[in-house]
Protein backbone atom coordinates (compact mmCIF):
# COMPACT_ATOMS: atom_id res chain seq x y z
CA UNK A 1 0.00 0.00 0.00
CA UNK A 2 1.03 3.18 -0.85
CA UNK A 3 0.09 6.81 0.11
CA UNK A 4 -1.35 9.82 -2.06
CA UNK A 5 -1.91 13.49 -1.42
CA UNK A 6 -5.48 12.39 -0.54
CA UNK A 7 -4.41 11.05 2.59
CA UNK A 8 -3.87 14.16 4.32
CA UNK A 9 -7.76 14.69 4.27
CA UNK A 10 -10.07 13.39 6.71
CA UNK A 11 -12.29 11.15 3.85
CA UNK A 12 -11.10 8.17 4.73
CA UNK A 13 -13.21 5.35 5.29
CA UNK A 14 -11.60 2.18 6.01
CA UNK A 15 -8.44 1.56 8.09
CA UNK A 16 -6.27 1.64 5.06
CA UNK A 17 -4.79 4.65 2.61
CA UNK A 18 -7.37 6.27 0.53
CA UNK A 19 -6.40 4.63 -2.91
CA UNK A 20 -6.69 1.08 -1.40
CA UNK A 21 -10.54 -0.05 -2.51
CA UNK A 22 -12.12 -1.43 0.68
CA UNK A 23 -12.82 -4.35 -1.89
CA UNK A 24 -10.71 -6.71 -2.92
CA UNK A 25 -12.53 -8.01 -5.84
CA UNK A 26 -10.68 -7.05 -9.69
CA UNK A 27 -13.42 -5.48 -10.61
CA UNK A 28 -13.42 -2.15 -8.65
CA UNK A 29 -14.13 0.60 -10.70
CA UNK A 30 -13.86 4.34 -10.42
CA UNK A 31 -14.99 6.62 -13.26
CA UNK A 32 -16.87 9.25 -15.16
CA UNK A 33 -19.01 9.59 -18.44
CA UNK A 34 -19.88 12.23 -20.08
CA UNK A 35 -21.44 13.14 -23.36
CA UNK A 36 -21.56 16.42 -25.91
CA UNK A 37 -25.30 16.91 -27.60
CA UNK A 38 -25.30 19.58 -30.11
CA UNK A 39 -28.75 20.08 -29.66
CA UNK A 40 -29.40 20.55 -33.48
CA UNK A 41 -28.14 16.86 -34.34
CA UNK A 42 -24.67 18.22 -36.17
CA UNK A 43 -22.39 15.75 -34.29
CA UNK A 44 -22.06 14.29 -30.61
CA UNK A 45 -19.50 13.00 -28.70
CA UNK A 46 -18.84 10.32 -25.96
CA UNK A 47 -16.13 10.50 -23.23
CA UNK A 48 -14.70 9.25 -19.92
CA UNK A 49 -11.79 8.41 -17.59
CA UNK A 50 -11.45 5.53 -15.59
CA UNK A 51 -9.65 3.97 -12.57
CA UNK A 52 -8.85 0.08 -11.75
CA UNK A 53 -7.13 0.18 -8.76
CA UNK A 54 -7.07 -3.96 -8.77
CA UNK A 55 -5.65 -4.25 -12.24
CA UNK A 56 -3.32 -1.40 -11.84
CA UNK A 57 -5.01 0.48 -14.92
CA UNK A 58 -6.67 4.11 -15.63
CA UNK A 59 -7.98 4.25 -19.13
CA UNK A 60 -9.69 7.41 -20.71
CA UNK A 61 -11.83 7.24 -24.27
CA UNK A 62 -13.19 9.72 -26.71
CA UNK A 63 -15.89 9.00 -29.45
CA UNK A 64 -17.04 11.66 -32.01
CA UNK A 65 -20.25 10.77 -34.39
CA UNK A 66 -19.94 12.95 -37.08
CA UNK A 67 -22.26 12.22 -40.43
CA UNK A 68 -21.99 8.61 -40.77
CA UNK A 69 -18.73 8.22 -38.99
CA UNK A 70 -18.12 7.27 -35.51
CA UNK A 71 -14.35 7.82 -34.68
CA UNK A 72 -12.83 6.62 -31.21
CA UNK A 73 -9.48 7.14 -29.65
CA UNK A 74 -8.15 4.89 -26.66
CA UNK A 75 -5.93 6.12 -24.14
CA UNK A 76 -4.35 3.91 -21.59
CA UNK A 77 -1.55 3.78 -18.77
CA UNK A 78 -0.20 2.29 -15.60
CA UNK A 79 -2.23 3.51 -12.53
CA UNK A 80 -0.85 6.26 -9.95
CA UNK A 81 -1.87 7.53 -6.43
CA UNK A 82 -2.85 10.90 -7.29
CA UNK A 83 -6.31 10.82 -7.70
CA UNK A 84 -6.60 14.69 -7.46
CA UNK A 85 -5.49 14.91 -11.19
CA UNK A 86 -7.07 12.59 -13.27
CA UNK A 87 -4.98 11.85 -16.35
CA UNK A 88 -4.51 9.68 -19.03
CA UNK A 89 -1.41 10.46 -21.35
CA UNK A 90 -3.00 13.31 -23.26
CA UNK A 91 -6.38 13.10 -21.41
CA UNK A 92 -6.75 15.18 -18.32
CA UNK A 93 -9.75 16.16 -16.29
CA UNK A 94 -9.86 18.68 -14.10
CA UNK A 95 -12.68 19.38 -11.21
CA UNK A 96 -12.39 23.42 -11.32
CA UNK A 97 -15.48 23.43 -9.22
CA UNK A 98 -16.93 20.26 -7.62
CA UNK A 99 -20.24 18.82 -8.60
CA UNK A 100 -20.31 22.07 -10.95
CA UNK A 101 -17.78 23.32 -13.39
CA UNK A 102 -15.21 20.55 -15.31
CA UNK A 103 -12.40 21.17 -17.87
CA UNK A 104 -11.49 18.54 -20.26
CA UNK A 105 -9.07 18.42 -22.32
CA UNK A 106 -7.71 16.09 -24.79
CA UNK A 107 -4.01 17.09 -26.41
CA UNK A 108 -3.70 15.71 -30.12
CA UNK A 109 -3.95 12.16 -29.99
CA UNK A 110 -4.63 10.30 -33.75
CA UNK A 111 -6.06 13.15 -35.01
CA UNK A 112 -8.66 13.76 -32.55
CA UNK A 113 -7.99 17.22 -29.91
CA UNK A 114 -10.79 18.97 -27.56
CA UNK A 115 -10.68 21.29 -24.98
CA UNK A 116 -14.44 22.08 -23.26
CA UNK A 117 -15.64 23.30 -20.30
CA UNK A 118 -18.87 21.66 -18.61
CA UNK A 119 -21.38 23.33 -16.70
CA UNK A 120 -24.27 21.96 -14.20
CA UNK A 121 -27.45 23.19 -15.15
CA UNK A 122 -29.05 21.89 -12.04
CA UNK A 123 -27.20 20.58 -9.35
CA UNK A 124 -25.90 16.38 -9.30
CA UNK A 125 -28.23 14.13 -8.35
CA UNK A 126 -27.22 10.64 -6.59
CA UNK A 127 -28.80 7.90 -8.04
CA UNK A 128 -30.69 4.40 -6.70
CA UNK A 129 -27.94 1.87 -6.09
CA UNK A 130 -27.48 -0.41 -8.98
CA UNK A 131 -26.96 -4.27 -8.42
CA UNK A 132 -26.95 -7.00 -10.27
CA UNK A 133 -25.91 -10.87 -9.37
CA UNK A 134 -26.02 -13.47 -10.29
CA UNK A 135 -26.23 -17.59 -8.82
CA UNK A 136 -22.76 -17.28 -7.00
CA UNK A 137 -21.11 -13.15 -7.47
CA UNK A 138 -21.84 -9.33 -7.67
CA UNK A 139 -21.66 -8.28 -11.38
CA UNK A 140 -22.61 -4.71 -10.96
CA UNK A 141 -23.18 -3.03 -7.58
CA UNK A 142 -22.76 0.92 -8.23
CA UNK A 143 -23.11 3.89 -6.58
CA UNK A 144 -23.88 6.69 -8.96
CA UNK A 145 -24.66 10.58 -9.37
CA UNK A 146 -25.88 12.04 -12.39
CA UNK A 147 -26.13 15.54 -13.92
CA UNK A 148 -27.18 17.58 -16.74
CA UNK A 149 -25.49 20.56 -18.17
CA UNK A 150 -24.03 22.37 -21.43
CA UNK A 151 -20.37 22.50 -22.76
CA UNK A 152 -18.16 25.37 -23.94
CA UNK A 153 -15.07 24.68 -25.93
CA UNK A 154 -14.39 23.24 -29.47
CA UNK A 155 -13.72 19.07 -30.58
CA UNK A 156 -10.50 19.46 -33.72
CA UNK A 157 -11.49 15.94 -35.51
CA UNK A 158 -8.56 15.92 -38.70
CA UNK A 159 -8.40 19.32 -38.81
CA UNK A 160 -11.73 20.49 -38.78
CA UNK A 161 -13.13 22.38 -35.93
CA UNK A 162 -16.23 21.67 -34.22
CA UNK A 163 -17.61 24.97 -31.84
CA UNK A 164 -19.22 24.13 -29.17
CA UNK A 165 -21.35 26.74 -26.56
CA UNK A 166 -23.62 26.44 -23.60
CA UNK A 167 -26.59 27.65 -25.98
CA UNK A 168 -25.89 24.96 -28.95
CA UNK A 169 -25.06 21.88 -26.42
CA UNK A 170 -26.62 20.10 -23.94
CA UNK A 171 -24.88 17.25 -21.80
CA UNK A 172 -25.38 14.68 -19.00
CA UNK A 173 -22.75 13.25 -17.30
CA UNK A 174 -22.55 10.62 -14.38
CA UNK A 175 -19.83 9.28 -11.80
CA UNK A 176 -19.39 5.81 -10.70
CA UNK A 177 -17.77 3.60 -8.71
CA UNK A 178 -18.44 0.15 -7.11
CA UNK A 179 -17.70 -3.42 -9.30
CA UNK A 180 -18.69 -4.03 -12.42
CA UNK A 181 -16.84 -6.42 -14.87
CA UNK A 182 -13.58 -5.19 -16.39
CA UNK A 183 -10.30 -6.22 -17.66
CA UNK A 184 -9.63 -9.24 -19.21
CA UNK A 185 -12.05 -11.83 -18.84
CA UNK A 186 -11.80 -14.05 -16.19
CA UNK A 187 -12.07 -17.90 -16.24
CA UNK A 188 -16.03 -19.17 -16.04
CA UNK A 189 -15.57 -21.75 -13.78
CA UNK A 190 -18.85 -24.18 -13.42
CA UNK A 191 -21.66 -22.91 -15.90
CA UNK A 192 -23.18 -20.12 -13.88
CA UNK A 193 -26.62 -18.36 -14.36
CA UNK A 194 -26.24 -17.01 -17.87
CA UNK A 195 -27.19 -13.04 -18.77
CA UNK A 196 -30.78 -13.61 -20.33
CA UNK A 197 -30.56 -10.02 -21.79
CA UNK A 198 -31.96 -6.54 -20.90
CA UNK A 199 -34.35 -3.90 -21.90
CA UNK A 200 -32.66 -0.26 -20.87
CA UNK A 201 -33.86 3.33 -20.88
CA UNK A 202 -31.94 6.07 -19.26
CA UNK A 203 -33.42 9.58 -19.74
CA UNK A 204 -31.55 12.47 -18.53
CA UNK A 205 -33.13 15.55 -19.74
CA UNK A 206 -32.78 19.44 -19.07
CA UNK A 207 -35.67 21.66 -19.33
CA UNK A 208 -36.16 25.58 -18.46
CA UNK A 209 -37.48 24.87 -14.66
CA UNK A 210 -36.36 21.43 -14.09
CA UNK A 211 -33.98 18.23 -14.84
CA UNK A 212 -36.13 14.95 -15.32
CA UNK A 213 -34.18 11.44 -14.73
CA UNK A 214 -36.13 8.12 -15.84
CA UNK A 215 -33.95 5.01 -15.31
CA UNK A 216 -35.61 1.35 -16.47
CA UNK A 217 -34.49 -1.52 -16.50
CA UNK A 218 -36.30 -4.82 -17.43
CA UNK A 219 -35.77 -8.46 -17.77
CA UNK A 220 -36.85 -10.33 -21.18
CA UNK A 221 -39.97 -10.99 -19.86
CA UNK A 222 -40.53 -7.17 -18.41
CA UNK A 223 -39.90 -7.34 -14.69
CA UNK A 224 -38.36 -3.99 -13.57
CA UNK A 225 -35.09 -4.57 -11.86
CA UNK A 226 -34.18 -1.14 -11.66
CA UNK A 227 -36.60 1.82 -11.33
CA UNK A 228 -36.12 5.33 -10.69
CA UNK A 229 -38.15 8.64 -12.11
CA UNK A 230 -37.73 12.05 -10.08
CA UNK A 231 -38.39 15.83 -11.56
CA UNK A 232 -36.07 17.94 -9.64
CA UNK A 233 -37.42 21.32 -9.81
CA UNK A 234 -34.74 24.14 -10.05
CA UNK A 235 -36.61 25.92 -6.88
CA UNK A 236 -35.43 22.24 -5.11
CA UNK A 237 -38.91 20.85 -4.94
CA UNK A 238 -37.97 16.72 -5.94
CA UNK A 239 -40.80 15.45 -7.42
CA UNK A 240 -41.32 11.63 -8.00
CA UNK A 241 -43.20 10.25 -10.65
CA UNK A 242 -45.23 6.87 -10.85
CA UNK A 243 -46.95 4.62 -13.09
CA UNK A 244 -44.20 4.73 -15.81
CA UNK A 245 -45.29 3.45 -19.15
CA UNK A 246 -43.10 3.68 -21.93
CA UNK A 247 -43.94 3.05 -26.29
CA UNK A 248 -40.51 2.63 -28.42
CA UNK A 249 -40.68 4.19 -31.60
CA UNK A 250 -38.70 1.59 -33.66
CA UNK A 251 -36.59 2.19 -37.11
CA UNK A 252 -38.03 -0.49 -39.13
CA UNK A 253 -35.75 -3.70 -39.49
CA UNK A 254 -34.05 -2.53 -36.75
CA UNK A 255 -33.61 -1.89 -32.82
CA UNK A 256 -32.33 1.42 -33.46
CA UNK A 257 -35.40 4.00 -31.85
CA UNK A 258 -36.68 7.36 -33.78
CA UNK A 259 -38.11 8.20 -30.37
CA UNK A 260 -40.30 7.22 -27.32
CA UNK A 261 -43.47 8.16 -25.84
CA UNK A 262 -43.49 8.11 -21.70
CA UNK A 263 -46.44 8.72 -20.07
CA UNK A 264 -46.30 9.19 -16.17
CA UNK A 265 -48.34 9.78 -13.02
CA UNK A 266 -47.49 12.33 -10.45
CA UNK A 267 -48.74 11.80 -6.98
CA UNK A 268 -52.06 13.21 -7.06
CA UNK A 269 -52.87 10.74 -9.90
CA UNK A 270 -52.63 13.31 -12.64
CA UNK A 271 -51.02 12.57 -16.04
CA UNK A 272 -48.25 13.88 -17.57
CA UNK A 273 -46.77 12.93 -20.64
CA UNK A 274 -43.19 12.74 -22.81
CA UNK A 275 -42.30 12.65 -26.07
CA UNK A 276 -38.64 12.41 -27.09
CA UNK A 277 -37.36 12.51 -30.98
CA UNK A 278 -33.58 11.18 -31.77
CA UNK A 279 -31.52 13.89 -33.79
CA UNK A 280 -28.61 11.97 -33.81
CA UNK A 281 -27.15 8.19 -32.17
CA UNK A 282 -24.11 6.62 -31.30
CA UNK A 283 -23.97 2.98 -30.06
CA UNK A 284 -21.94 3.18 -27.32
CA UNK A 285 -20.60 -0.36 -28.48
CA UNK A 286 -18.94 1.11 -31.21
CA UNK A 287 -15.48 2.77 -29.58
CA UNK A 288 -16.46 3.73 -25.96
CA UNK A 289 -15.17 0.36 -24.10
CA UNK A 290 -18.83 -0.17 -22.82
CA UNK A 291 -20.18 -3.82 -23.15
CA UNK A 292 -20.29 -5.00 -26.71
CA UNK A 293 -17.17 -3.44 -27.90
CA UNK A 294 -15.19 -5.91 -29.56
CA UNK A 295 -12.22 -3.03 -30.63
CA UNK A 296 -11.76 -2.09 -26.11
CA UNK A 297 -12.54 -2.71 -23.05
CA UNK A 298 -12.23 -0.79 -20.00
CA UNK A 299 -9.48 -1.59 -17.42
CA UNK A 300 -7.20 -3.94 -20.18
CA UNK A 301 -3.57 -3.62 -19.71
CA UNK A 302 -2.03 -2.24 -22.61
CA UNK A 303 1.51 -2.71 -21.65
CA UNK A 304 2.65 0.89 -20.77
CA UNK A 305 1.27 4.37 -21.94
CA UNK A 306 -1.11 3.33 -25.40
CA UNK A 307 -3.07 5.04 -27.54
CA UNK A 308 -4.93 3.89 -30.64
CA UNK A 309 -7.85 5.56 -33.15
CA UNK A 310 -10.54 3.13 -34.15
CA UNK A 311 -13.12 4.28 -36.97
CA UNK A 312 -16.91 2.53 -37.66
CA UNK A 313 -18.69 2.96 -41.13
CA UNK A 314 -22.52 3.29 -40.18
CA UNK A 315 -23.37 2.81 -43.27
CA UNK A 316 -21.83 -0.65 -43.35
CA UNK A 317 -24.50 -2.91 -42.64
CA UNK A 318 -22.13 -5.36 -40.67
CA UNK A 319 -20.94 -3.06 -38.56
CA UNK A 320 -24.38 -2.03 -37.57
CA UNK A 321 -25.32 -5.62 -36.96
CA UNK A 322 -23.38 -4.93 -34.00
CA UNK A 323 -25.58 -2.29 -32.58
CA UNK A 324 -27.89 -5.07 -31.43
CA UNK A 325 -25.78 -5.93 -28.70
CA UNK A 326 -25.07 -2.14 -27.62
CA UNK A 327 -26.70 0.57 -25.48
CA UNK A 328 -27.05 3.19 -28.15
CA UNK A 329 -26.64 7.03 -27.16
CA UNK A 330 -29.27 9.39 -28.66
CA UNK A 331 -29.41 13.72 -29.17
CA UNK A 332 -32.84 13.88 -27.38
CA UNK A 333 -35.22 16.77 -27.99
CA UNK A 334 -38.01 16.56 -25.47
CA UNK A 335 -41.63 17.80 -25.20
CA UNK A 336 -42.86 17.36 -21.90
CA UNK A 337 -46.91 17.93 -21.73
CA UNK A 338 -48.48 19.13 -18.04
CA UNK A 339 -51.63 17.92 -16.72
CA UNK A 340 -53.32 21.42 -17.20
CA UNK A 341 -52.21 21.22 -20.87
CA UNK A 342 -48.42 23.53 -19.89
CA UNK A 343 -45.95 22.30 -23.14
CA UNK A 344 -42.34 22.21 -21.76
CA UNK A 345 -39.22 22.07 -24.39
CA UNK A 346 -35.98 20.45 -23.13
CA UNK A 347 -33.20 18.24 -24.44
CA UNK A 348 -30.82 15.73 -23.26
CA UNK A 349 -29.55 12.29 -23.52
CA UNK A 350 -31.94 9.57 -24.88
CA UNK A 351 -29.96 6.20 -24.20
CA UNK A 352 -32.12 3.34 -24.98
CA UNK A 353 -31.31 -0.54 -25.94
CA UNK A 354 -32.33 -4.03 -26.10
CA UNK A 355 -29.86 -6.49 -25.88
CA UNK A 356 -31.15 -10.34 -26.24
CA UNK A 357 -35.16 -11.08 -25.95
CA UNK A 358 -37.97 -8.56 -24.49
CA UNK A 359 -41.06 -10.28 -25.07
CA UNK A 360 -43.27 -7.07 -24.26
CA UNK A 361 -41.42 -5.25 -27.22
CA UNK A 362 -42.23 -8.71 -29.43
CA UNK A 363 -38.61 -9.47 -29.49
CA UNK A 364 -38.56 -12.80 -28.81
CA UNK A 365 -34.61 -13.73 -29.53
CA UNK A 366 -31.54 -12.13 -29.94
CA UNK A 367 -31.60 -11.07 -33.28
CA UNK A 368 -35.03 -10.08 -33.96
CA UNK A 369 -35.57 -6.84 -35.57
CA UNK A 370 -38.63 -4.56 -35.31
CA UNK A 371 -41.52 -5.03 -38.00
Amino acid sequence: MELSPLDEYPIHQTSAPVTWPATSDRNFYDRSYFNVLDREGRFMALTGIGYYPRLGVKDAYFVVRRGDTQTAVHLSDAIDDDRLHQQVNGYRLDVVEPLRELHLTLSETEGISADLTWRGLFPAALEKPHNMVTERRVTLEACRFAQVGSWEGWIDLDGERLTVDHDSSVASRDRSWGIRPVGEAEPAGRPDASFRGMWWLYLPLAFEDFQLFLILQEDPDGHRSLYDCTRRWRDGRVEQLDGVRVTIDYTPGTRIPRGAHVEFLTRAGDRVVLDVESKLFAPIAFGSGYGGDSSWGHGTWQEGPFAERVTFDLTDPDVMARAFFSLIDHVGTAVCTEPDGTIRQGAGLFEHGVIGPHHPSGFSDWTDVNG
